[in-house]
C-alpha cells in the first residue's frame, strides 16, 4: 500500500495517508514533478499509461510521483525517473508550489510539487505500466498544443507549463 507524505502550506510532516486515500479526501501531500530537457531544448514529455488510477492517456511532464515517508523529495526524483523512464541525469530544484485540481473519478490533486529539472540525451526506456509513450517537444509548440487541447494534458502539468515556464527553461 503505497503511502503519501501529508504537509502543511510550509511543507512540514503533518502525517502520512495512504495515496487514494489522500486523493479521495483531497488532502495536501507532498509530491514531486521532474522536466528533463534536451540539447535542443525541447521536453521530455510521456503520456500517462491507460492503467493509471486518474489522468490515463494525458500527456505530462518526464515524470511526476511521491516521495515515500522517511525519502527526500530529490531522492525520490531521481528514483521516479529511473522507475519510470528508465534515465538518469543531474536534477537541480528550481522551485516548489502548491496547486489543488479536480480529477477524473472524483479524486483531488492537492499537492506540495517540488520541481527539478536536468539535460540528457539519452532516449528514455519507459515502464509500460507508466508510460504509453514519449516524446521531446519544443516548449512553444508545447504551450500552443496546450492552449488548443488543454482535455489532453494533466492538470498539473498544465499550471506547471503556464505559470513557471521560465524557471523550468535554464
Amino acid at each position: 500500500m503505497d503511502q503519501v507524505i501529508l504537509v502543511n502550506e510550509q511543507d512540514e510532516q503533518v502525517g502520512v495517508m495512504e495515496k487514494l486515500q489522500a486523493h479521495v479526501e483531497g488532502q495536501l501531500h507532498r509530491a514531486i514533478s521532474v522536466f528533463i530537457f534536451n540539447s535542443k531544448k525541447e521536453l521530455l514529455i510521456h503520456q500517462r499509461a491507460f492503467g493509471k488510477y486518474h489522468s490515463s492517456g494525458l500527456w505530462s511532464n518526464t515524470c511526476c510521483s511521491h516521495p515515500m515517508p522517511g525519502e527526500t523529495t530529490e531522492a525520490a526524483a531521481r528514483r521516479r525517473l529511473q522507475e519510470e523512464m528508465g534515465m538518469q541525469c543531474e536534477l537541480i530544484k528550481p522551485f516548489s508550489f502548491i496547486y489543488k485540481a479536480h480529477l477524473d473519478h472524483g479524486l483531488t490533486e492537492f499537492e506540495f510539487d517540488h520541481v527539478f529539472t536536468g539535460h540528457s540525451d539519452a532516449e528514455p526506456v519507459p515502464n509500460s505500466e507508466e508510460v504509453a509513450a514519449w516524446k521531446y517537444i519544443n516548449v512553444t509548440d508545447l504551450q500552443t498544443d496546450i492552449r488548443n487541447n488543454p482535455e489532453n494534458y494533466t492538470e498539473w502539468f498544465k499550471i506547471c507549463i503556464k505559470n513557471h515556464i521560465d524557471a523550468l527553461i535554464r
